[in-house]
Formats: C-alpha cells, sequence, structure tokens
C-alpha cells in the first residue's frame, strides 16, 4: 500500500476521532457498571449481610455482560463482514446508550424486590451484546483505513477508548463521592452519571454517522471478496489458529485491566477501610496516564514489531501484581496512586499493539467476525470472572497473594500465545495479498 498522502492523513484522522469518540462512550458505559457494581449495586439490588457476598452477587451481573459480548461479536461480525463496518458501529453505540440510560431509572430491590436485580441483568445483556460487536468494528475501521506501516500507530486510537471511557466514569463518579454525602449518592446520586450517557450516544452518533465505509472492505466487495456463507464457519474452518491465538493474546490484558480498575475499589474499601474516593481518584489518574501511552506503545510497535511489545507488557505484569498490592497495602494514596499508574502502563503495552496484530491476523472477508469471536471469546474465560475470582480469592484466603498469582498464570498463558504467533508488523490487509502470503508459508 502506498505511503498516505495529505488527504488521506486528513481522512483517517477523521476516523479515528469518530471511532475513538465512539468507543470512549462505550466503554463509559460499561465501566460505569463495574464501579457502580463495586460501589453500589450490592446495596441496591443484592442486599445481604455480608458486603462482600453482596459485591459478589453485583459482579455476577458484571459477568453477564461478558457472556453476551461472544454472542453480540458473531452477530455484529457476521452482518459486519457481509454490509459493511459502518452501520453495525451507528447500531452498536445506540444499543449501549439505551441500555445505560434505562439502568439510571431503574428501581431498586427495596420498591420492587427481586424484580429490579433481573431487569438489572437484562439490560447487562444489552449492553455486553452491543460493547461485543463495537470492539472489532471500531478497531477494524481504522487499520483498514490506515496505512501499513503506522497502523500500530492509528488503530491503537480506538484502544484509547477504554481508558478513556474508564476515565470520564470514573471521573464523573469521583466529583458525586466528593459533592455528595454517601446517603445522598446510594439514594439517586449514582443514577446521574447512567443518565448522562444519553446526551454523550446523541454526541457519537452524529460524529459517527460521518465516517466513510472500510475502504478495504469496499475494495472487497467490488472484488466479489466478502464471505459468501456463514463468516463463522469460514473463520473456524481456515483461521482457527489466528482465533486461538487472539483468544490467548488477551488473557494477561484484560485479567490484569480489571484487577487493576474493578478489584482495586473492592480492596481499598473493604480489605484496607479507605474512603471509595482514594480507589477512584488512583483510577482516575491512571487511566489518564493509560489513555497517553497507548499510542505511544502503538508507535514503538510500528518500529520494533507488535509481539517484543507485548510481550514486555505481559511479563512487566506478571512482574508488577506482586508489587502492586504492596503498594496498596501502605494506605498511601500517593503510593496507591503508583502502583495503579504504573499497572495500566504495563496494560498499554499489550493494548497498544492489540488492534493492528489481531487485525493482521484474519483476511478481509472474514475480519470482522474473527477478531470480534476471538477478541469476545476470551472476555468470557478473562475479564468476565476476573473480578469473581479476585474478590472469592481474597475472601477465602484473606491475603492477595493467590490474586497476585491469579494474574501471573494468565501471564503465562499470553506469553505462550504470542510466541506462537508470527510477527505481523507492516503487513497488508488486503484480502488477496493474505491469501498469497498463507499459501507461500504453507
Amino acid at each position: 500500500m502506498s505511503p498516505v498522502t495529505a488527504q488521506n492523513r486528513g481522512s483517517i484522522a477523521k476516523v479515528v476521532s469518530a471511532s475513538l469518540i465512539g468507543t470512549t462512550i462505550e466503554w463509559y458505559d460499561f465501566f460505569l457498571y463495574t464501579s457502580a457494581a463495586a460501589l453500589v449495586f450490592g446495596k441496591l439490588f443484592f442486599p445481604t449481610n455480608d458486603p462482600l457476598t453482596g459485591t459478589l452477587l453485583a459482579f455476577l451481573t458484571y459477568a453477564v455482560g461478558f457472556l453476551a459480548r461472544p454472542i453480540g461479536g458473531l452477530v455484529f461480525g457476521h452482518f459486519g463482514d457481509r454490509v459493511g463496518r459502518k452501520k453495525l458501529l451507528v447500531l452498536s453505540l445506540l444499543l449501549m446508550g439505551g441500555s445505560t440510560c434505562l439502568m439510571g431509572v431503574l428501581p431498586t430491590y427495596a420498591t420492587v424486590g427481586v424484580l429490579a436485580p433481573i431487569l438489572l441483568t437484562l439490560l447487562r445483556l444489552v449492553q455486553g451484546f452491543a460493547l461485543g460487536g463495537e470492539w472489532g468494528g471500531a478497531v477494524l475501521i481504522v487499520s483498514e483505513h490506515g496505512d501499513d506501516k503506522r497502523r500500530g500507530f492509528w488503530a491503537s486510537w480506538p484502544q484509547c477508548g477504554a481508558p478513556g471511557g474508564n476515565l470520564l466514569a470514573t471521573a464523573v463518579l469521583a466529583i458525586l463521592a466528593a459533592t455528595q454525602s454517601d446517603e445522598a449518592f446510594l439514594s439517586w446520586g449514582w443514577r446521574i452519571p447512567f443518565l448522562l450517557s444519553g446526551i454523550l450516544v446523541v454526541i457519537g452518533l452524529w460524529i459517527r454517522l460521518a465516517v466513510s465505509e472500510s475502504p478495504v472492505f469496499l475494495a472487497a466487495q467490488k472484488k466479489n471478496d466478502t464471505a459468501t456463507h456463514a463468516p463463522v464457519v469460514e473463520v473456524f474452518r481456515k483461521s482457527w489458529r489466528a482465533v486461538l491465538i487472539t483468544i490467548g493474546s488477551r488473557m494477561a490484558e484484560n485479567v490484569s485491566y480489571y484487577v487493576i480498575t474493578a478489584f482495586i475499589l473492592v480492596y481499598v474499601t473493604t480489605g484496607l477501610s479507605l474512603p471509595k474516593s482514594v480507589g477512584l481518584n488512583a483510577v482516575l489518574i491512571g487511566s489518564a496516564v493509560h489513555f497517553v501511552t497507548i499510542p505511544l506503545w502503538g508507535i514503538l510497535s510500528d518500529r520494533i514489531g507488535r509481539r517484543p511489545v507485548y510481550l514486555f507488557g505481559a511479563i512487566g505484569m506478571a512482574v508488577w501484581s506482586f508489587a502492586f498490592f504492596a503498594m496498596l497495602d501502605t494506605k498511601n494514596s500517593g503510593v496507591i496512586i503508583l502502583a495503579a499508574t504504573v499497572g495500566l502502563v504495563l496494560h498499554g503495552a499489550m493494548y497498544g499493539p492489540q488492534a493492528a496484530f489481531f487485525s493482521e491476523q484474519f483476511p478481509t472477508r472474514v475480519r470482522y467476525t474473527g477478531l470480534s469471536v476471538g477478541g469476545q471469546l476470551s472476555s468470557i474465560a478473562a475479564g468476565a470472572v476476573a473480578p469473581l475470582i479476585a474478590v472469592a480469592l481474597f475472601k477465602e484466603f484473606g491475603s492477595t497473594v493467590p490474586v497476585s498469582l491469579y494474574v501471573v498464570a494468565m501471564c503465562a498463558l499470553t506469553v505462550i500465545a504470542l510466541l506462537a504467533a508470527r510477527e505481523t508488523k507492516g503487513e497488508s490487509l488486503h484480502s488477496e495479498v493474505l491469501a498469497e502470503r498463507s499459501h507461500v508459508s504453507a
């Protein structure tokens, strides 16, 4: 592919902006639920005598959202590989925003009893379904607009939507926590950030609708090189190795992220008896640094390769998992902030090159499906259960050492997957090039 012209640079910048804003909004919605599950949902929707048990039940509904993500990835991937990326990205934004707004008006257990957690769980399923289709489409539309030499950099920007959304959600919660009493926040204040999602969705739709369809997809469509049968069948028949690499590579990234951003809220408040603002501020500052460093890791992956950068993040995270909790145990706010920040920077070394790395594993005709299914299957095995396992381990052993060992085990799986993968830096995303390369290597 030829170098990007000034006109193309303007086009890719527009696509990146639209993708980043959309993913930020969707991750805001998703992480808002995560924070609320750690802080208030256990009390409002699952009242029990034991606070940790209530939190575990709240995190179970959190995990339900992950169960819906592969289904969303499969459905959105199927139609995204047939009709294009853009239409499905608009639909995912509408579904995510609508379900989040409705959460803001849900009655609690005290009002309607068991119906409250049921409604919460149903809306969580819609959230997970939408996010399952969002991630693959968002990173693809940028990857397929960008040039081969700088794909790691361009494709890393939609990844910034995760810390961006987390930053936004945590900032709103932190402001409310600082300006409201615990009673007011528990009574009605927690609803405000959920209702704000409606405004954000309108802004996101306005920007996302202006984006053009992926040129790589349009070229494949013109050459009749799109999936004729169910894309998922072709993915598992011809690209099963890429699916396994995608799943394995995400294990350390997913688990470590939710331990750092979700379990920290539980451990700081319940395990260390510190105010919730301490954990929120640590995640807030760490997410800001995370946002800035992700594109830098993407640039580095364009220069030295996807695998070396990813491997550094996985190995670094394994080591840091022990230092992280040791620093939290100091109960010093500054040290806790540093612990979360360094952890998220190491996470960025995995997350930055991830979008380009995974996109380069699949041909155009099934790329949306392969990327989404592989990425979201790993979300069940990793992200869905990470807070649950972390809370359960801490409750059972009264120590964070088992939690650290859990993170280390996931890092080992990721290292194995990366060692089994080929380096893809600078490769073309056009199907005919990938097919020719696969034929030669076979």
